[in-house]
């Protein structure tokens, strides 16, 4: 560890050599190895630490230069040592939806923590969507796909890493290419032996209720991405409505969505938001919602326009063409309905799951094959046909007869009465699907909406991080903290 900190005197004559014959390339400081130079150009300042553009002499590109005050933040070596141990987690971070993380060390003299990170050109993506307006709903889409990869990355570690602030301040955009990635990773923190983290630390706007409660999980990081795509659909900060912490706090812990979540007008978009914002029981994970419809029925809906045999590994398909059919160019959009059929098997990972495979040919030879997990615990098939229906836009069959090919595959493990469930009545309120305002979520005829996926790729990776916070920084920091440049952000005020 010490091999970081640098107070010998020879090198700092070398470095202060360096420095004289760099000071005409306008660096002011310089690190130990001689690599980067750093610029005074700030690119973004938090409470604790400042940004600064600097320079890769060996690479010859510009990076980040992240530096903070250690006398304002650590009241012991062991807090110092803290730092260290887990920024050596985040140095294995590798994923494109990461901040890259190059270098760190401790200047003595100077009394300052340094690390390198790369720098994205276009700054964060709050500042990103207010600069550009009327982003379409298909970068939406792009962004989030981004971003969940980033999170399945972080949280399939063993144990998990929760980032705990992740905010569009906090995510960061190369806009010439359309690339956003995860930064700022102060507040994150590892989940050792199954754990659940308990310091309330974060930006109140983004945090999910259970963190009030000083009890959770990764999937906190799931509820702040959903705010993060309201904020992107609706160019809405959450809880603007509300005038202080009070108000946001007696909102967010009485399971009340932000007033712009009903401003939303995508049906899809809605329902997908609506799905991170659930309550941690009901909340899905990130590689879960990888799956949702409406991050793939871009996908789904782009593909008659450039037809392939092979699409995905095998296993994974979203549409495979009929080879008779593969030059046909569909002049409207294809409807999934007629010549359903469903297999199932049961999830290897969890045996409260059977997983439904749904197949669907349309009148252009089309194929589309999607995935339901059916919890045998809590799921009846007309309920997941009722959805299903939804979803897929089935318009020539009726749930009911949708049911009846899902009732064989998971009565093996429950016995189901198709016909008490199948009454005029109850499809009539399945067909009648409404968005229905908090204090009567409870009350609608599907209080518990069924979790709808689709094949799509994923990541699957593994990372490794922790908080970085010293113990007497670990209460809520409310505002202060709310634009905070990230690691290797370039935050130009």
């Amino acid at each position: 560890m010490f091999d970081h900190i640098h107070n010998d005197q020879p090198r700092q004559r070398e470095v202060e050599e360096g420095m004289s014959s760099s000071s005409e390339q306008g660096y002011v400081e310089i690190d130990p190895s001689g690599r980067y130079g750093r610029f005074n150009e700030v690119l973004g300042r938090g409470a604790v630490k400042t940004v600064y553009k600097a320079f890769d002499r060996e690479n010859g590109m510009e990076v980040a230069w992240n530096q903070t005050k250690l006398n304002h933040v650590f009241e012991s070596f062991e807090a110092i040592q803290r730092l260290y141990s887990e920024v050596h987690l985040l140095g294995s971070l590798n994923h494109d939806s990461i901040i890259g993380f190059q270098k760190f060390w401790v200047d003595a003299e100077r009394q300052t923590f340094n690390f390198i990170t790369e720098m994205l050109t276009s700054g964060n993506l709050r500042q990103y969507i207010k600069k550009y307006k009327n982003v379409d709903i298909k970068a939406v889409k792009k962004w989030a796909r981004q971003i969940l990869n980033g999170l399945v990355y972080l949280h399939q570690h063993d144990p998990p890493i929760i980032h705990r602030d992740l905010k569009c301040d906090n995510i960061f955009v190369n806009g010439h290419v359309g690339q956003v990635k995860i930064g700022d990773f102060g507040f994150a923190a590892i989940l050792r032996d199954n754990s659940h983290a308990h310091s309330v630390i974060g930006t109140p706007e983004f945090m999910a209720p259970e963190m009030f409660k000083e009890d959770y999980d990764e999937l906190v990081d799931i509820y702040s991405f959903g705010m993060c795509v309201l904020e992107m659909l609706t160019f809405e900060f959450p809880y603007g409505e509300c005038n202080n912490f009070s108000e946001i706090y007696n909102k967010v812990s009485s399971g009340k969505l932000p007033s712009a979540f009903y401003r939303i007008t995508d049906v899809e978009a809605r329902s997908f938001v609506r799905k991170c914002l659930e309550t941690a029981s009901k909340r899905l994970s990130a590689k879960q919602l990888l799956l949702d419809p409406f991050l793939a029925s871009e996908e789904v809906d782009q593909l008659p326009r450039t037809p392939r045999q092979n699409l995905t590994p095998a296993g994974n398909d979203i549409i495979r063409l009929n080879p008779i059919f593969s030059n046909v160019q569909p002049l409207i959009k294809p409807t999934w309905s007629s010549n359903v059929t469903i297999t199932g098997e049961m999830d290897p990972d969890d045996e409260d799951i059977t997983n439904l495979k749904v197949k669907m040919t349309n009148k252009y030879g089309l194929t589309k094959t999607v995935e339901f997990p059916f919890n045998i615990q809590s799921d009846t098939p007309i309920d997941v046909a009722t959805e299903m229906v939804r979803e897929l836009k089935i318009l020539d069959q009726e749930p009911f007869e949708i049911a009846e090919l899902i009732t064989p595959w998971v009565s093996e493990w429950k016995d189901w009465d198709i016909q008490d469930q199948n009454h005029p009545s109850d499809v009539d309120d399945h067909h009648s699907f409404s968005y229905l305002d908090d204090d009567d979520e409870n009350n609608g005829s599907n209080p518990h909406p069924h979790p709808f996926y689709s094949f799509s790729s994923c990541s699957s990776s593994e990372a490794s991080l922790s908080g970085l916070l010293p113990p007497s920084a670990t209460h809520i920091p409310y505002r202060e903290y709310t634009h905070d440049a990230g690691y290797g952000s370039n935050c130009h005020q």
